[in-house]
């Protein structure tokens, strides 16, 4: 479990090239179309039927991925990813050309109709762009590859729209340089390409069905069958719902509510692009490199707080001319504007990362294309539908209104989708915890197998020992604990959400005793990793107590390596058992520091309770 840090993948060539082919992809997308949506709301259309105009520009633009991502991800798991990407950016730089000539004439069917056509060209990259990822990177770099593609991609828009803006502000000869800009940014990306690493195709053998709506439906079938991969593409969906609300509304938001021109638009787009980058890079060291759900209820709590923020922070509009930038900032409210706008960002950097990397690793290699492709049809339904619900309700609210609309509904949506999958809330509680109430300092943790079956031997110190391990362990777990700890009010929804496994003594309740030890073979056979507290209770005076023989048992029936870990300093805590009962005692230590350390595996030959005991006292030392 090597960890690679996150910024030198962009100097090495397996990743580099492919990034920066992606960021410029990213960036002549951005380029062109906020060149559109600030003509539309500033210099073509009327005040009238300017957010009719965006939303409808921010609809064509996204309807070709429901129209073609069936035909792409079908594609891209036949075809090698790398030839794919080189196909695309050659169609990029005629399509730029055209561009360049629509924007001289000011021509708004021929600006659509194009704009119609790069979402188009996307629509056949993004399951590239994806899918391509976990040929390049290693499993333990996918948070911090998805961080940086991210990242790009928002810093991407940021350089779009400041371009874009700023271009246009300039004059007639601004289109002129604009167009430039485009054409010779397609070119670089045609030459980044040549420089990536052939792939190889995943499935050339598939069979490649032209009916787009039969095989969406197809895509669609197979997706709902993983149901980790399907709810995140869900729960993706929704943010870009959420977010194409928000970005289309941004420029007439600016002009009608703030009373800003051009710049403060530019502004604004700047800060919630460049708030996402900044989410995206923080996801990999909170997450310490490893897919952490945790992150997205995080991330959600975010996006509906400085969203209601948003509606309040405004002052009302004085005088009629629209100010620029560096008067905008002179008031003080508009300074929590700004701020209110970046940390949607920053929080859907938080909610949308985690996400991407769970669908690449949750998906069955010879079908992630298929399945980036399911996730851009039901992005691209949201976004579309994103625009039509913001054409409906603006008739009725003003744009401010929509916004924090928006806001609380998210508040919803979210717990609907949390409620669905409880994972969500356990790995959000499991990272709180281990980032507020403790201090955790892992050590040794990568002699733990990366696949396949083991069994993790544990101390036992406090009620919360599977919450810590879990945080802070990258493969899921299956927890062996005490029935009656299994039944603690409250920590029983967390220990059923991570389907540990009750146990009781036979003397106590032998039928569950039997269950225990058929599901713990279960789970060892399907290739997982099981967690085990062998001294069959929590400590009541810091010191381990005698390791039943139940593990013998265990590894007698199914032969696995053993990894015996060692917990240190939640002796004391609130929810261990120090001068009384847990969670009714003032804790000795708060904002504890405390570590998990990992040993030498055990081949299961040499498996015995005394000699685990042995190691495992070892590994604590005297840090109880």
């Amino acid at each position: 479990m090597t960890e690679t840090k996150q910024f030198s993948l962009l100097f090495r060539r397996r990743f580099g090239p492919y990034f920066l082919t992606q960021f410029l992809g990213a960036t002549n997308d951005n380029l062109y179309r906020n060149a559109l949506l600030i003509l539309v709301a500033f210099q073509i259309a009327q005040t009238s039927n300017s957010s009719d105009l965006t939303n409808l520009a921010m609809g064509l633009f996204v309807l070709p991925f429901f129209l073609f991502s069936a035909l792409a991800g079908q594609l891209a798991d036949k075809y090698p990813r790398s030839a794919i990407v080189r196909t695309v950016k050659v169609f990029e730089i005629f399509i730029m050309i055209a561009a360049a000539f629509a924007l001289h004439t000011g021509s708004v069917p021929a600006l659509l109709t194009l704009l119609f056509l790069t979402g188009t060209l996307s629509s056949f990259f993004i399951p590239v762009k994806f899918g391509i990822i976990p040929q390049y990177l290693k499993e333990t770099e996918l948070i911090g590859g998805n961080g940086l593609v991210s990242t790009g991609t928002f810093v991407a828009i940021l350089i779009g729209t400041i371009v874009a803006g700023g271009l246009l502000s300039t004059g007639p000869s601004g289109v002129s340089y604009l167009s430039a800009t485009m054409i010779a940014t397609a070119a670089a990306g045609i030459l980044a390409s040549l420089a990536m690493p052939n792939t190889q195709a995943i499935k050339p053998e598939l069979r490649i069905h032209w009916e787009p709506l039969l095989e969406t439906w197809r895509i669609f079938q197979f997706v709902r069958g993983n149901r980790t991969v399907f709810l995140s593409i869900v729960g993706i969906s929704w943010f870009w719902f959420f977010g194409a609300i928000y970005l289309a509304q941004l420029p007439n938001y600016t002009r009608t509510t703030l009373g800003g021109n051009e710049q403060v638009a530019t502004l604004l787009l700047a800060a919630f692009s460049l708030g996402i980058g900044l989410g995206a890079l923080m996801c990999e060291r909170l997450s310490g490199h490893k897919i952490n759900i945790g992150l997205v209820p995080f991330g959600s709590i975010g996006l509906t707080v400085f969203g209601i923020d948003l509606f309040f922070a405004p002052d009302a509009l004085n005088g009629t001319a629209l100010i620029g930038a560096k008067e905008f900032m002179r008031y003080g409210s508009n300074t929590r504007v700004l701020f209110d706008v970046t940390m949607l960002g920053v929080f859907g950097g938080f909610y949308i990362v985690p996400l991407y990397a769970n669908v690449q690793h949750s998906s069955l290699r010879g079908h992630l294309a298929r399945n980036i492709a399911a996730n851009n049809i039901l992005n691209s339904l949201a976004m579309v539908i994103a625009a039509a619900v913001a054409i409906l309700l603006l008739r009725f609210i003003s744009i401010p209104d929509l916004l924090v609309w928006a806001a609380v509904v998210n508040a919803v949506v979210a717990a609907y989708i949390y409620y669905l999958v409880p994972e969500f809330v356990l790995h959000f509680i499991v990272w709180v915890m281990i980032h507020t109430i403790y201090r955790v300092r892992p050590e040794r943790l990568d002699r733990i197998p990366e696949d396949g079956p083991a069994i993790l031997v544990c101390n036992h110190v406090s009620f919360v020992d599977p919450l810590i391990i879990m945080g802070s362990v990258r493969r899921p777990l299956r927890f062996v604990m005490h029935y009656k700890i299994y039944d603690v009010p409250f920590l029983n929804f967390l220990f059923r959400t991570a389907r540990a496994i009750p146990i009781a003594p036979r003397r106590e309740n032998a039928e569950l005793l039997d269950k225990a030890y058929d599901r713990i073979a279960a789970e060892l056979e399907a290739g997982r990793l099981v967690c085990i507290f062998p001294e069959g209770r929590i400590t009541r005076d810091g010191e381990i107590d005698t390791f039943q023989h139940g593990i013998e048992r265990i590894v007698e029936r199914t032969p696995v390596p053993v990894v015996p870990m060692a917990l240190k300093g939640l002796w004391g805590s609130f929810f261990s058992r120090y001068a009384g009962k847990a969670f009714f005692t003032w804790p000795r230590k708060l904002w504890a520091r405390i570590g998990l350390v990992a040993g030498d595996v055990m081949p299961a030959e040499m498996v015995s309770a005394p000699l685990l005991q042995t190691e495992v006292t070892a590994l604590r030392g005297d840090a109880r």
